[in-house]
């Protein structure tokens, strides 16, 4: 049977978006128990107030709530529990040095599954201030108001 190439994406951090500045974002596997990939399986994952940590040159995503799968008997899992990621040595060791030297943030932005496995894109990020949000939201209501302008003289002319 051919493994399925597409990438289907389970959740995303929309609210990720709108707090931070994305600088960069990369592809990382992660390890989860059979219950944890079921559920994510059926969308049942959430990423608001996740974020990525690391320890002992690990990387770890924290706050990152999996629930319970419904079928599961005694052995379900922990839904919050800290969950370890998986990346190369050398990006972890750069990333490390990034957070620590910047006060950047790893966050999770979405989970897809990719030829069967789960995938994590995490982003190097840093907040934004709140005058740069309020700027994103008036440029976007210009924008949204300069098309409905654009679409209204185009029906009248």
């Amino acid at each position: 049977m051919p493994q399925d190439e597409a990438v289907k994406i389970v959740a995303t951090n929309r609210k990720a978006y709108h707090d931070y500045l994305i600088l960069q974002s990369f592809e990382t596997g992660i390890i989860l128990t059979g219950t944890e990939v079921k559920s994510v399986r059926e969308g049942k994952i959430n990423l608001k107030d996740s974020y990525a940590t690391i320890k002992n040159n690990e990387i770890f995503v924290l706050n990152m709530h999996i629930s319970p799968y419904h079928h599961a008997t005694a052995f379900n899992h922990e839904p919050l529990r800290n969950r370890k990621l998986l990346l190369h040595r050398a990006e972890i060791n750069k990333l490390d040095g990034k957070i620590k030297e910047r006060g950047l943030t790893l966050i999770p932005l979405k989970v897809y599954l990719k030829k069967g496995h789960v995938k994590i894109e995490l982003a190097l990020v840093k907040g934004k201030k709140l005058y740069d949000r309020r700027d994103d939201i008036a440029k976007r209501d210009l924008d949204r108001e300069t098309k409905r302008e654009a679409k209204h003289n185009i029906h009248y002319h």
